[in-house]
């Protein structure tokens, strides 16, 4: 047995040492330019060859699902084909033949890792559902023909990618055996370049951006949308006369194959020089000025999309293209903070018609909520092992989104004060507090609204600040009462002027020995005053307002607060 495999080595290292010979001749004389009448190397495409049209008529085939040619063109299907038949093979199996089921297994089994969803929550990328291809740490590790599979971009009337031809170069001869006690065969090789295109940037591969490395689970690293790339395939000729049923086939896939005894190697089946890989260096990603308006058109179609699961993916395709994407920022954020929104109604269940004062009792919640228990708004879906996404998950997404949008369009104040808030809700204390003393700054005092709404809210970060950090004498305390009474200057709506008046009243909590209960008794009462002026509003509301956080501990504490409590009307 030792010897038989010593003469099998000696033949081998034979073949190969005349392939190596032959081939680097060869290859040489390939890859010089050619040179025309006056010296000058010709431009163009690369002269097409059997090995060319092989290589472009498989990728072509695997990309558009055509079971049939894809088998008769892979090797490692030629190969079982060929060693599996009892009789002497002539010609390809038929079109409804089982084989070529099992061999578009084999070939979709091995990039299926890449298929599985690893997005889960506000993290999600388009398409939503369905196959999407992210290579991700598998990317060394993926056979070419995982970059034009049938599940890449598929867009009619066809497919979403496109092949074209680079160059070719032979390589050292492949080398096989048809039975483990056959001869070493050996077949001419050639390494051929294709350039792949994907023509749609909402559907092609995912990869993680150039240079990022994987520190903690914690870290997510950005993602681009992969825009081109060049694979080599190994390309095989010559095979009929080692009985094939074609003169050429791609090795994509080695052939499995088991050792002769525990313990030993199995054998390659073929053994080449090269594989069928794509090159990294080729990759190139959709950037913003490849099909901006493609990216504008589906911002506004994510915006109608009933089911916020496919508005956030979809959003999130484009912002991998183009972060500073205007649009797809301004609907993801507004999307998000309105979720956010939604979870508060949920919770609180306190019913209002008017929009201005839902909105008010919605923020008001969180506010409340993040001095506290903040569970909602740290565990996230993937922590809490939910099904479903949390507030957290929410929050976590609309930060970073708020945070560019502020950064690209610092005119548009509903951004910036959305950001504001959101960082309050994060308990991001210090950005929480100096964003509302920009916008304090920034708006005029001609712009009386949106000058008293920065500055309440100004009062509600101060106010949340000194909540959670539970200081003695904290300066911030003045500061909010100070910041709330301005705003109460400002107001100029009801609305605006009774939630001045509430945080007046709220921040006086802080104070030792509550300050001049007589003073806080007058802002609650003056709140009152004004709240019956709001629109749409509802004894609930007012309940909710007085019975919500720490002011209802003050106010049950001390028989001086039995006016304001009056006005709540008793719970049926």
């Amino acid at each position: 047995m030792i010897r038989g495999n010593l003469c099998h080595h000696r033949q081998t290292i034979a073949i190969l040492t005349l392939a190596l010979a032959f081939g680097s001749w060869a290859g040489i004389a390939e890859s010089a330019p050619a040179v025309g009448g006056k010296g000058h190397a010709k431009t163009g495409p690369p002269k097409t060859t059997p090995a060319i049209q092989t290589a472009i008529r498989y990728a072509e085939a695997l990309s558009q699902g055509d079971r049939v040619t894809a088998g008769q063109l892979d090797f490692a299907c030629q190969y079982r084909h060929l060693t599996a038949s009892p009789t002497k093979v002539k010609q390809f199996a038929p079109k409804d033949d089982p084989s070529y089921d099992a061999c578009w297994q084999n070939l979709t089994d091995a990039y299926a890792p890449m298929l599985t969803r690893s997005d889960i929550a506000m993290d999600i990328i388009w398409p939503s559902t369905g196959p999407l291809l992210f290579f991700g740490d598998d990317l060394p590790r993926a056979p070419a023909s995982a970059f034009v599979a049938d599940a890449v971009g598929v867009a009619p009337p066809g497919s979403g990618l496109h092949v074209t031809a680079l160059n070719s170069r032979t390589i050292p001869s492949g080398s096989f055996k048809l039975a483990r006690t056959g001869k070493v065969l050996a077949a001419p090789t050639t390494l051929v370049q294709l350039s792949v295109q994907y023509q749609d940037p909402l559907t092609s591969p995912v990869t993680y951006a150039a240079g990022n490395v994987k520190w903690t689970n914690t870290i997510k690293r950005p993602r681009r949308a992969l825009k081109s790339v060049t694979l080599q395939w190994v390309v095989f000729s010559g095979l009929k006369q080692h009985g094939f049923p074609g003169d050429t086939a791609v090795f994509n896939l080695p052939v499995p194959s088991q050792p002769e005894a525990p313990g030993m190697m199995a054998d390659k089946i073929p053994f080449t020089t090269e594989t069928s890989r794509a090159l990294p260096e080729s990759m190139a990603w959709w950037g913003p000025d490849d099909q901006p308006g493609v990216l504008t058109a589906a911002a506004a179609r994510a915006a109608i999309f009933p089911d916020l699961r496919d508005r956030v993916a979809l959003l999130n395709r484009v912002l991998i293209i183009d972060p500073k994407q205007p649009d797809a920022l301004t609907v993801l954020t507004r999307h998000l903070y309105s979720a956010l929104l939604r979870e508060a109604r949920s919770s609180h269940q306190v019913p209002v018609k008017d929009p201005a004062l839902g909105i008010v009792l919605d923020e008001f919640y969180w506010n409340i909520y993040a001095q506290g228990m903040r569970l909602d708004l740290s565990n996230g879906m993937e922590m809490g092992g939910l099904a479903q996404p949390t507030p957290a998950d929410f929050l976590y997404r609309l930060i970073p989104a708020l945070q560019t949008l502020a950064e690209i369009r610092p005119e548009q104040l509903d951004n910036r004060f959305r950001l504001g808030v959101a960082y309050r809700w994060n308990n991001d204390q210090i950005p929480m507090v100096e964003t509302f003393e920009a916008l304090v700054r920034d708006i005029p005092e001609h712009r009386r609204t949106p000058k008293a709404e920065a500055l309440l809210q100004l009062a509600w970060s101060r106010i949340n600040k000194v909540s959670w950090n539970r200081i003695l004498h904290d300066t911030e305390t003045p500061r909010a009462y100070a910041n709330a009474e301005a705003s109460l200057a400002f107001a100029e709506l009801p609305l605006d002027k009774f939630l001045a008046e509430y945080a007046m009243a709220y921040t006086m909590i802080f104070l030792p020995n509550y300050g001049d209960k007589e003073k806080m008794l007058h802002h609650l009462t003056e709140a009152k005053r004004w709240f019956d002026e709001v629109p749409g509003k509802t004894n609930e509301a007012w309940r909710y307002f007085l019975h919500t956080g720490l002011l209802k501990a003050v106010l049950d504490a001390d028989p001086i607060f039995a006016p304001i409590l009056a006005t709540v009307p008793s719970q049926p």
